[in-house]
């Protein structure tokens, strides 16, 4: 049977070094515990006192979080002692907590980590427009958000982050229906000049106005999702083609109002577009049909 292990951080053998002997600042923290899984850290410390406390330190020297990390669920009380000393956080990933996130859990987060550079809220639909405010005035740098199937956030709530995040450059907006046409207008006349990816996907209430709005602010835009998107239409991807040359990807699958015509010239250019041409499309039906498939190239 082995010994229990010592409240300064293990055995030690005759002229031994024990590791929480090793200088913290200089080495555990940069060298040791920035490899090691979050989840095993949450171990480490049930390890002793003393391991309780460098994990801690640890956590409050973060730039990094992602809930993901800990596991697929994480109890409220676990993420409120895992990020109360964090001050220097850039990147914030909360998509597990998302059957119980709340404003009152996020918000004082918010407070202490002006530094957010990304965030991802993805599903938080126990969130609300208070939590955006917050995250929108204290979080001046923030260049990516994901606020993917949030249905609470509407024109109002995205009018403020258009106002207040200068550096914004990839948001996702996925399936988060309340947003019209006059909400992503004034996204894209606020904001327009830095965006390079935007995800609209899962909104039948966005349409072509938004879209030639898109074109015409975005000069850099490289990545737009419009997937399921019922009410754009060839002239918003026209549009598209005209004025935003920067565009390497485009996502209109389930758009029934584009037509071939008007995607061609993004082909030319070699944007990635994620539905096929008719003519491949119908090569690739008649190659599935036993009798055509000796006779189809589809080098054609």
């Amino acid at each position: 049977m082995e010994p229990p292990m010592e409240q300064s951080g293990g055995e030690q053998e005759p002229g031994g070094v024990r590791l929480l002997d090793l200088p913290w600042e200089d080495v555990l923290l940069p060298h040791v515990l920035n490899w090691v899984p979050l989840r095993q850290l949450l171990r480490l410390q049930r390890v002793s006192r003393a391991f309780r406390a460098l994990v801690q330190l640890h956590l409050a020297r973060l730039r990094r979080f992602d809930a993901a990390q800990v596991g697929p669920q994480i109890p409220r009380a676990a993420l409120a002692r895992l990020l109360r000393d964090a001050e220097g956080l850039q990147e914030l990933a909360l998509a597990p907590c998302h059957e119980w996130l709340s404003d009152e859990d996020l918000v004082p987060v918010l407070a202490r980590n002006p530094q957010l550079r990304s965030v991802a809220l993805a599903g938080c639909g126990q969130l609300s427009r208070r939590a955006l405010g917050a995250l929108a005035e204290g979080c001046p740098r923030l260049q990516r958000l994901s606020l993917a199937h949030c249905d609470w956030v509407d024109g109002l709530a995205l009018r403020g982050l258009a106002d207040r995040c200068p550096a914004l450059e990839e948001l996702d907006l996925t399936a988060c229906r309340q947003l019209k046409d006059e909400a992503i207008v004034y996204l894209a006349q606020r904001r327009g000049a830095g965006l390079r990816s935007l995800s609209l996907a899962v909104n039948a209430n966005v349409g072509d106005t938004a879209v030639q709005e898109l074109a015409r602010n975005c000069p850099q835009l490289e990545h737009l999702d419009l997937t399921g998107c019922l009410r754009v239409g060839s002239d918003g991807v026209r549009t598209l083609a005209e004025y935003c040359p920067a565009l390497r990807s485009l996502r209109v699958r389930h758009c029934h109002h584009v037509a071939e015509p008007s995607l061609s010239r993004l082909r030319k250019r070699g944007v990635d577009i994620d539905v096929e041409p008719p003519l491949h499309q119908a090569l690739v039906l008649l190659q599935d049909m036993a009798g055509f498939a000796p006779f189809v190239n589809l080098q054609v």
